[in-house]
């Protein structure tokens, strides 16, 4: 199956499941008047926003480059991660304001949960199901949008499941004061993760560098040909572009090196790389030692008289 096949089919398949539980925990919660259970409807809603988000951004991100986007439209996929990490923190943000409010003032939620109880059980097991596709699915295809929507339907599943035990307790004890605690424990778990999706992709966003592990792999590749290639000191450039790794590379020869040499060492380089890191563009840019030492000036020179 192709790439971006796969990852149309994962997004579509993480908003089927939001709309069929937003729509569920919508009517529960109503139903019940559980803020845990609104809260989680808000979460799934933010959910559902975020998997419409990542499905376009796969379709615009999926496109070649052309004469407006010469490097390509991977940003597309970097910029639905930010947004949906935005829209998570708004969304814990909200929820921490009403459980505040219930917990001071009191709460209207009853015992009897049943439906919200159901609702729940489901909503674990489904967004345990779409989340391990989404995870699947990103870490084959380098997709940062597909990552941060499985980021967030895994909170949603640490969420659902506080929210059913809670439910579980309040009907058995009767002590409907648990529930806006429960929602505001949601919260917290809803905002961590919304930080680290905005972290991450915002990181992309500004060209943050890759790990150093990433540039550690790249230079013990270049040390194998270090018997005729000298890495220039800090000359590794590599960042994340949506799904695609940017590496821009200079290596210096002797002067004595042909051109044809030359090109054939980059190549063999850049074969190497592609094998650890096969979703990447890579650009080496080669120069002479001569450049890096005293007869700079005649290398200078001679190109003058030339």
């Amino acid at each position: 199956m192709q790439v971006n096949t796969k990852k149309k089919l994962a997004a579509g398949l993480s908003i089927t499941s939001n709309i069929i539980l937003s729509v569920l925990k919508i009517i529960s919660g109503v139903i019940s008047g559980s803020l845990s259970i609104i809260s989680e409807a808000i979460h799934s809603l933010s959910d559902l926003l975020a998997s419409v988000l990542t499905f376009f951004s796969v379709i615009k991100s999926s496109k070649p480059a052309d004469t407006d986007h010469p490097y390509g439209h991977g940003k597309y996929e970097d910029m639905a991660g930010f947004i949906e990490g935005v829209l998570i923190i708004l969304a814990a943000i909200y929820i921490i304001f009403e459980a505040s409010k219930k917990i001071i003032f009191g709460t209207d939620a009853t015992a009897e949960n049943t439906l919200g109880i159901a609702v729940m059980f489901i909503a674990v097991v489904l967004n345990t199901i779409v989340s391990f596709v989404l995870f699947k699915v990103s870490k084959e295809t380098n997709s940062i949008s597909l990552y941060a929507d499985g980021e967030h339907l895994r909170t949603d599943i640490y969420s659902s499941l506080g929210v059913l035990i809670g439910l579980v307790l309040i009907k058995i004890t009767g002590y409907t004061v648990l529930d806006p605690i429960i929602a505001l424990l949601i919260a917290l778990i809803i905002l961590r993760a919304g930080y680290k999706i905005f972290q991450r992709a915002g990181e992309n966003l500004l060209d943050h560098s890759l790990p150093e592990e990433n540039i550690e792999k790249i230079k013990e590749i270049i040390k194998q040909y270090s018997d005729c290639v000298t890495l220039k000191k800090g000359s590794i450039r590599a960042r994340q572009v949506g799904p695609v790794k940017d590496i821009d590379i200079i290596l210096q020869f002797p002067e004595s090196t042909t051109l044809c040499e030359c090109h054939r060492i980059c190549d063999e380089i850049e074969k190497q790389i592609q094998t650890i890191y096969p979703n990447c563009s890579i650009s080496i840019h080669s120069e002479p030692i001569c450049y890096k030492k005293n007869c700079k000036k005649n290398c200078d020179k001679n190109h003058c008289n030339n």
